[in-house]
């Protein structure tokens, strides 16, 4: 028995020698690298969803603004409202019908 507990501490002395500490240094670096591009990744997923939140928050604001313009230029551009809207240049609304030009050399060429 006591040769069985001898090998396991032999086998775990083995691991902490100086060489084969520097062996292990690459398989070290190896999962620091990974270690890093790990917190890289979850930093990138927060910035990311960020800026999906300010844009959707963006579009909202744009939406509500084209159609409260919309709704505005709806009214403008109503029959009663430009009547009133050009009544201070001296327009006013016709009450006879329009009168249709003609070309006469149009005529002539027929």
């Amino acid at each position: 028995m006591e040769n069985k507990t001898n090998e396991r501490k032999m086998n775990w002395s083995r691991w902490f020698h100086y060489q084969s500490l520097v062996q292990q240094v690459p398989f070290f670096l190896f999962l620091a690298l990974l270690a890093v591009l790990y917190i890289y990744n979850g930093h990138y997923a927060n910035k990311s969803i960020r800026d999906i939140n300010r844009t959707e928050k963006e579009v909202r604001e744009l939406k509500y603004e084209y159609k409260m313009i919309k709704g505005e230029l709806l009214s403008r551009t109503k029959q009663s409202e430009l009547i009133n809207a050009v009544a201070p240049l001296g327009l006013q609304e016709l009450t006879v019908s329009p009168v249709v030009l003609v070309d006469s050399l149009s005529e002539q060429g027929q």
